[in-house]
């Protein structure tokens, strides 16, 4: 179930857009009022909105900032996000799906075709590199939770598919179905993790050169940047080397 981490550099990017606390806090407000509004309120019963705030709190996002989430699906001035998945191709081959909440589908799509036109890369079709990729549940814990063989035995034992364990953290991966159940046994065995998500993990990455890593993360940077966008996966693989070169 161990591995090398293909993820390190998503990792790493999502720890430089951590410090955009205001930014973060309005994508994670509009995850939580959107997964409100499609179930119950009750995060104990509407594992969606469990997940959103569980993530919220993972970034210390305030309890009163989760609850005015919470208050606004019900509230009759309510904006109406809808879910829609963009994919295309970055820099080097890369293959990238963005996930965005929108109340514009027109905006957003302009935004993020010009974001992938401008940085090197194209916009796809939907499918178009989804293939290439598994949908699946994402837990990440820190490196300082314990050891691997401690993560290990309690990710098994609370039915995960695989967890890579490196000097960053512990990822555990579970099926999407599983995400819920998985995450709050892990809660009670590891305390609260960092991540729970579901994400989507290439089945294959590629490799990035010096020119085409700063030219592909100059091309996440903004799609984070963009409002509507919540998430941003690739297959792509940036060695610590190339990192460091491109101050990433």
């Amino acid at each position: 179930m161990a591995g090398h981490s293909k993820f390190k550099n998503i990792m790493h990017r999502k720890g430089a857009q951590d410090k955009k606390r205001s930014n973060l806090f309005s994508k994670l407000s509009r995850e939580i009022t959107v997964a409100a509004k499609m179930g119950t309120p009750d995060p104990d019963m509407n594992p969606r909105l469990r997940l959103a705030v569980n993530t919220a709190k993972a970034q210390s996002m305030p309890k009163d900032n989760i609850q005015r989430a919470i208050d606004k699906a019900s509230a009759q001035d309510a904006e109406n996000y809808e879910e829609v998945r963009y994919e295309g191709y970055g820099p080097g081959g890369s293959a990238i799906i963005v996930e965005a909440l929108t109340d514009n589908r027109n905006r957003t799509a302009t935004a993020v075709r010009t974001a992938f036109s401008k940085h090197g890369g194209n916009l796809g079709t939907e499918g178009s590199v989804a293939h290439g990729f598994e949908r699946l549940g994402l837990i990440v814990y820190p490196a300082d939770v314990g050891s691997e063989d401690k993560v290990l035995e309690a990710a098994m034992e609370a039915g995960a598919e695989d967890i890579a364990s490196t000097d960053d953290g512990h990822e555990i991966w579970t099926a999407a179905e599983d995400l819920h159940q998985v995450a709050t046994d892990l809660e009670k065995a590891l305390g609260e993790a960092e991540t729970v998500k579901l994400a989507w993990k290439p089945n294959l990455t590629v490799d990035m050169d010096e020119k085409n890593a700063a030219t592909l993360l100059k091309l996440i940077d903004v799609l984070d940047d963009d409002d509507d966008v919540q998430t941003v996966w690739g297959n792509y693989d940036i060695s610590d080397e190339v990192m460091e070169k491109v101050g990433g």
